[in-house]
């Protein structure tokens, strides 16, 4: 070959080789990088760790960089392969790893429980300017407690809403006062906790103050809320592109006495979807789901859950960050609706925002 094309075709090839490394450099740089957040300092972080690690699982290695985050009261930490782990600064939400600084471009909030779900990070998040998939501070702290949130919405007259009482730790108990009103039976809970912890159904009002002392073990609050009679609806939902889009809905028929932590988690249960209910009361549900979570000012997603009594759904409770284990009801819903998880994660990291 002559020289002067040997030359040429040398400077040709360099120019593609330094194209060609450009072009992986700037689709590395385009990668998010996704903190998936979990733990807590609750009994619920062991959900949660279930949660995180479905997302994790899930999402896109080509668009996404994912790490996992462990929120826990002893410390912060990032996972790391082959288990190690390396600490979070506090002061940015950063971590190095071999000798480069690290941050996150979005948080995929997976806390079930204090501090991720009743607005204590999100303030922390909104401060750094790091977007966030779940709601912001204030929708966060009223849903994270079952009688505050219920209160607000119950005021709009357009949600059935079970008759409650709640107390507070070292309130003075009235327990006849208080069955009058809810009738028995009824549940006893813990206001600000999900995942079934902490949950009796109360059929003998002898029982009254071991119930209540037990959802006080595991909140500083308690719910005792009147029992409906009816069946279980779980309604999930999310915000894409500026629209609320209700998910199929999944009737739960529980093996047990009510939808308590085996049922949910350990197979005892029966999860239907989509629900068989009649078309009219599954349009009313999924209206009503889209209403309230347009009305608390929810994004990312959420699960909204009802008990339908003769036609007439009653709200339960509003979860802004449902569970997401394989076991879990808003990802079944996810999949029937002909979404994969990966899309749908996907979609949440997307959208995600700060308050």
């Amino acid at each position: 070959m002559h020289p002067r094309l040997f030359a040429n075709y040398w400077n040709c090839q360099k120019a593609a080789f330094i194209i060609s490394s450009t072009l992986v450099a700037l689709h590395l740089l385009m990668k998010k990088t996704v903190a998936i957040v979990f733990g807590g300092y609750s009994s619920e972080w062991v959900i949660s760790e279930l949660s995180a690690s479905v997302v994790f699982k899930h999402l896109d290695r080509s668009k996404y960089e994912p790490f996992l985050v462990k929120i826990a009261r002893e410390d912060w930490v990032v996972q790391l392969n082959a288990g190690a782990t390396v600490a979070v600064d506090r002061n940015d939400f950063s971590f190095s790893h071999e000798g480069k600084k690290r941050t996150f471009d979005v948080v995929f909030n997976a806390i079930h429980g204090t501090p991720g779900e009743d607005g204590k990070l999100q303030g922390y998040w909104d401060m750094l300017k790091i977007p966030y998939t779940s709601p912001g501070v204030l929708a966060s702290s009223l849903t994270f407690s079952k009688s505050y949130c219920n209160g607000f919405l119950r005021q709009f007259g357009d949600v059935n809403i079970a008759a409650s009482v709640m107390l507070r730790k070292g309130d003075k108990v009235n327990a006849m006062a208080i069955l009058d009103k809810v009738g028995l039976p009824c549940f006893v809970k813990p206001n600000n906790l999900g995942s079934s912890f902490g949950i009796t159904k109360l059929k003998d009002a002898s029982k009254f103050d071991e119930a209540l002392a037990m959802a006080l073990e595991n909140d500083t609050e308690a719910v005792i809320e009147q029992f409906i009679k009816g069946d279980e609806i779980a309604s999930g939902v999310y915000q894409h592109n500026g629209k609320v889009v209700a998910l199929p809905l999944t009737e739960i028929v529980s093996k047990n006495e009510y939808f308590d932590y085996q049922a949910k988690y350990e197979g005892a249960s029966e999860e239907i979807t989509p629900a068989r209910i009649p078309d009219s009361v599954r349009d009313l549900i999924q209206e009503t789901t889209r209403r309230i979570f347009t009305r608390l000012k929810l994004k990312g997603m959420s699960r909204i859950d009802y008990i339908v009594q003769e036609g007439v759904p009653y709200l339960i409770e509003v979860n802004t960050i449902p569970g997401l284990s394989e076991a879990s009801l808003l990802p079944q819903q996810v999949v029937y609706s002909g979404k994969s998880l990966q899309e749908f994660f996907g979609m949440l990291v997307d959208s995600a925002s700060c308050d």
